[in-house]
């Protein structure tokens, strides 16, 4: 990405079940559900959302390599995205194992999302 426009950044948990890939979705639709960016189109290539450039980074604390970042790009309408995976965010418990919750252990996710807008 050669000019970033736009750079928001949210926060999702999984409170129960321990899915990686949940706290992770929610992390970046709660980056990106309230913004409005209606003059993106004029400052991108051609007027168009199509030569959109996204950036989305998740931290999350644990189960990395479960991320499915096919999911996560779905979350995103417009451009060509691209997701990278690090570590970062937190596990902390819960206080209660639920097992109908699909519970393993007490343990929440809580992920960190960075979205970021821009062009070539």
């Amino acid at each position: 990405m050669n000019q970033t426009l736009f750079v928001q950044t949210g926060t999702g948990i999984d409170t129960h079940g321990q899915d990686i890939t949940k706290a992770s979705v929610r992390a970046v639709e709660n980056a990106i559900l309230s913004n409005s960016m209606p003059g993106i189109e004029k400052a991108l290539p051609n007027n168009s959302v199509d030569n959109m450039e996204v950036f989305v980074r998740v931290a999350v604390p644990l189960d990395r390599e479960k991320v499915d970042v096919e999911e996560i790009k779905n979350v995103i309408p417009y451009g060509s995205v691209t997701v990278d995976v690090t570590d970062g965010g937190m596990a902390t418990s819960s206080g209660v194992i639920l097992e109908d919750e699909n519970d393993d252990n007490d343990l929440m996710y809580i992920v960190n999302a960075a979205v970021e807008v821009g062009s070539n």
